[in-house]
């Protein structure tokens, strides 16, 4: 399914492109941990050249968000919970974004869809896409309120179902049928641009991870966002070796109740030699693809 709309941007304001470094090798982009430092205010714009995505795991604290856009589309995956809905439509309008082309919520926990309802009142979108269930909590209530005030059509994905925003592409690999609860029927993204690859998987845990692995979908992805805050209830062994990341960001918030992310989880990824991101400890996680490689941009989280 594609939009066929594009992302109009504010003139007002000066912009940097960052066009060429997104050419390197990921392998190397990574291994050597070539970073940019740049400032992302009010008066400056990260502006991806042609072919190029930018793909942001916001700080919203103890919950999920991800912001991706080119220089004419962009989509966003869940908001944070309620209060981080103005921190997720801060970065949208420095981005330049005044249109969503999909936003896509995981599952109905408040720490995934609170944000969402302002930037659904205060931003254009053509599409939600969501999963087949349902929460008896005010703040899905209210989500599920705010996208028909607002006359947004939603979508509910079938597992393998591809969706194009420009060149943003994305396929659904899960959730698979038979999910026991709410975390396992987080709806699981791969997004391929070019020869670079990234996988969201909301909150899915070691359930839903078998049955993506059983079900024969494309798993494997250059950047792995961890599933479930990094607790130990989801990145098992098996799964890290399916997708076979190089990165993994793990959306936490600091000195959180649950401990996240587990030790063992972080473990793990030290044993495969994956890269870890952490937007406790760095804040707004940037990345950039141009479809060969991927960049690492630091410095605009804080």
């Amino acid at each position: 399914m594609a939009s066929g709309h594009t992302t109009r941007r504010r003139q007002d304001k000066p912009r940097r492109n960052f066009g060429r470094p997104f050419g390197l090798a990921m392998a190397l982009v990574l291994a050597f941990a070539l970073v940019y430092t740049v400032v992302f205010s009010d008066n400056l714009y990260l502006v991806p050249g042609d072919n190029e995505l930018i793909v942001a795991f916001l700080d919203v604290g103890q919950g999920d968000s991800i912001l991706i856009w080119s220089r004419d589309n962009a989509i966003l995956i869940d908001g944070g919970d309620f209060a981080q809905g103005d921190t997720v439509l801060r970065y949208i309008r420095q981005a330049g974004i005044s249109r969503l082309d999909y936003v896509i919520a995981t599952h109905p926990h408040s720490d995934h869809i609170g944000g969402l309802i302002p930037v659904l009142s205060r931003v254009e979108v053509g599409y939600v896409i969501m999963a087949d269930v349902v929460h008896t909590t005010t703040t899905f209530e209210n989500f599920i309120d705010t996208i028909a005030n607002a006359h947004i059509p939603v979508v509910i994905p079938e597992v393998g179902e591809r969706f194009r925003a420009g060149i943003i592409d994305f396929t659904v690999v899960g959730p698979l049928p038979g999910h026991g609860n709410l975390n396992d029927a987080s709806i699981v993204l791969r997004l391929r641009h070019g020869d670079t690859s990234f996988l969201f998987t909301g909150d899915a845990e070691a359930a839903s991870e078998r049955a993506m692995m059983a079900s024969g979908l494309e798993l494997r992805a250059d950047v792995l966002k961890v599933g479930h805050h990094g607790s130990r209830t989801s990145s098992t062994a098996a799964f890290l070796d399916a997708v076979g990341p190089v990165a993994a960001v793990i959306p936490v918030g600091g000195g959180n109740q649950f401990g996240h992310p587990h030790g063992e989880v972080l473990e793990r990824f030290g044993e495969r030699g994956i890269l870890v991101y952490r937007t406790d400890l760095n804040g707004t996680v940037f990345m950039g693809s141009d479809g060969v490689g991927i960049v690492v941009i630091d410095g605009l989280g804080r």
